[in-house]
């Protein structure tokens, strides 16, 4: 009996797991592969979906006919031995006709979204990106609109965006679950993809890197405002207008001193606007990210934090410990400069 029931148990666990396992994907995670808004997605997740039941089918009727086997024709005391058979001719030819006939249910509509999704669109019409991967943050690059940003794309719904993209040091990937599948970001090379987001779908997507990059891989996400295309414009005109100028005599003008070199309280000028740039200024730095409207942008440090004054603060403070290996350097600047650069970069919007 305890024999028996130990034998059970270790196959219930065994048939959990798969069921388990598939949970873990379904929900209403901001990352779900399972709620698509665009085309993009939707192809990528009726593929999956068409695999996943084939696969699990073979699965329950492969497990089905090895349960009965071993149930059916288990030991039993006083059983003479099995008699040795020789194979089926037959059999064979089924279990090598079902396989080919399994494989191209599944190749047809592979090759025909293959196809579709490599397609990339061009047109007047098409918004077209260029994607670039640091360790560890995200470029973007709107060559038609001479637009550059970081960490959160901007895309007008309804219209296709192709997207170029590449990496300035190691493989990463870019991965916006909801809006597309995943495309490896690889240096010295170009990657194309396209993406697109349903009219009625505005709204912020979540992303990340989705290739081991290095210390802070985890720490390399990003966003996708999805935006009727009037926002759009409008956020377009505002990033050519370039520095929002702060109010005379506010905390911000201080900042603003600050970045553009002035000096600091231990004497030495302060190098922000070697790394970073913003539009329309001396900042013309491309070490970093371009802090262009960084006021208006929902995350700092790639995703690491929310858009807050005191998260920006304590990136300020220490990059390190917001974000391991980061290249930003430790300034060891003082909670005067803090409070200052802080006004003056929550002030760009």
């Amino acid at each position: 009996m305890g024999s028996s029931w130990r034998r059970w148990r270790t196959l219930l666990r065994t048939l959990s797991l798969p069921v388990a396992l598939g949970l873990v994907g379904c929900g209403s995670l901001p990352q779900t592969l399972f709620a698509p808004v665009g085309d993009v997605a939707r192809t990528q997740l009726h593929l999956l979906q068409l695999t996943t039941w084939i696969v699990s089918g073979i699965f329950v009727l492969v497990f089905g006919l090895l349960l009965y086997t071993l149930i059916r024709f288990r030991a039993r005391a006083g059983a003479p031995t099995p008699k040795e058979i020789h194979g089926s001719h037959s059999l064979e030819v089924l279990w090598t006709i079902i396989p080919i006939i399994i494989l191209a249910i599944i190749s047809v509509p592979t090759v025909k979204d293959a196809f579709q999704l490599g397609d990339i669109p061009t047109g007047a019409d098409v918004v077209h990106v260029k994607v670039i991967g640091h360790q560890w943050w995200w470029e973007f690059q709107y060559p038609d609109l001479g637009v550059v940003t970081a960490n959160e794309i901007h895309i007008p719904v309804g219209k296709k965006v192709a997207l170029e993209i590449t990496s300035a040091d190691v493989i990463h990937s870019f991965w916006l679950p909801r809006i597309a599948g995943k495309t490896d970001v690889v240096p010295n090379r170009l990657n194309h993809m396209w993406i697109d987001v349903d009219p009625d779908k505005a709204g912020v997507y979540y992303g990340q890197c989705a290739e081991f990059c290095g210390d802070s891989h985890a720490n390399m996400r990003m966003r996708a405002v999805a935006q009727s295309q009037a926002d759009f414009d409008a956020w377009v005109q505002q990033w050519k207008t370039g520095e929002v100028k702060p109010a005379a005599g506010s905390p911000a003008t201080v900042g603003e001193a600050l970045f553009m070199g002035g000096k600091r309280d231990n004497g030495n000028a302060m190098p922000c606007f070697t790394c970073h740039a913003i539009n329309n200024t001396k900042a013309e730095g491309k070490v970093g990210p371009n802090l262009t409207l960084l006021g208006q942008r929902t995350i700092v440090a790639a995703g690491t934090l929310d858009n807050t004054p005191e998260n920006v603060a304590n990136w300020l403070h220490d990059p390190q410990a917001v974000k391991p290996g980061a290249l930003m350097p430790n300034l060891s600047i003082t909670k005067a400069e803090s409070d200052a650069l802080v006004a003056f970069l929550e002030s760009q919007k």
